[in-house]
């Protein structure tokens, strides 16, 4: 079981300009993605718009990501399910695959409590023996952990004390977390693509992992901070921020993000599965002055 750090980044899903998936340019990200000096991969998660997608094509992005990775680095799969079967079953896909982990978010379902997440958790952990990356993000589950809760399962459930917490604030129920923990040494990653790093690092946090199109920007930043370069890595933090801040856009961030990997070269096509929304002219206009201001 291995002991993530650093950034991974949350892999899109490429299509072609026919709607298929685009295994040619998703192995062309991954090249670029490592370049960028990634720790790792999250595969079909949230921004890889899984819910777009069937399950023959889970499977086949899931084997894409896989051959072409080739263990250079680890790879992160989502698992999250609306029920605890189908979650177990996206785990034994994950564990066949050869995968590091999975990533979990509570199941959405009326009347969830405390004590179901607990036993959903553990249940995974009793079937396999790898990482459990608890994603903490409410807009998907519905439910809001508190800091004692999370702490709760990272305690009770060794394997699964790694968090993705994206329930903002971030850096302030990281914060809590650290407080609450009593040294276990919890794993926490900030997400929500990368706009509060800076923040969450002051506040305890160990990396990220988050959709990004530009993750050599949040690898630095993790750089310098872990080197004890505190003030660079604010720095460099927040001459960036404005990118992540603009690709972050609810409903046209996906769009976005795709347009600007078509730019650097990674995607041959830059469309989204509806309902998802299509970048229109003036929004195109603003990232080039964005990108231009930054030097990107």
């Amino acid at each position: 079981m291995i002991k993530l750090e650093g950034v991974y980044t949350v892999l899109p899903t490429p299509f072609d300009e026919r709607g298929n998936f685009d295994s040619e340019s998703l192995r062309r990200v991954i090249d670029l993605f490592i370049e960028d000096g990634v720790s790792g991969f999250t595969a079909l998660g949230v921004t890889s718009e899984v819910a777009r997608i069937s399950d023959r094509e889970r499977h086949a992005i899931l084997d894409a990501t896989m051959k072409h990775t080739n263990g250079r680095v680890p790879v992160i799969v989502g698992a999250t399910g609306d029920g605890l079967d189908t979650c177990l079953g996206y785990c034994e896909d994950a564990h066949k695959a050869g995968a590091a982990g999975v990533m979990v978010s509570p199941p959405r379902m009326a009347k969830l409590n405390s004590n179901y997440i607990r036993r959903h958790f553990a249940t995974i952990a009793e079937k396999f023996d790898y990482t459990i990356v608890v994603q903490d993000f409410p807009p998907i589950s519905g439910y809001h952990m508190e800091a004692s809760l999370l702490v709760d399962i990272c305690r009770q459930i060794p394997s699964a004390r790694t968090i993705k917490l994206e329930d903002a604030p971030t850096p302030y129920k990281t914060a809590r977390i650290r407080d609450l923990e009593d040294g276990l040494g919890i794993n926490i990653f900030g997400g929500l693509g990368g706009g509060y790093l800076i923040e969450e690092l002051i506040s305890g946090a160990n990396g990220a992992m988050t959709g990004f199109a530009y993750p050599k920007l949040l690898v630095e930043t993790v750089s310098k901070w872990n080197a004890g370069k505190h003030d660079e890595a604010a720095d460099f933090f927040y001459r960036h921020v404005p990118i992540m801040r603009f690709e972050f856009q609810p409903g046209i961030g996906m769009a976005i993000r795709k347009e600007i990997l078509k730019r650097r070269g990674a995607l041959a096509h830059a469309g989204i599965r509806l309902p998802g929304a299509e970048l229109d002219e003036s929004t195109k206009a603003a990232l080039d002055r964005v990108l231009k201001w930054l030097d990107l």
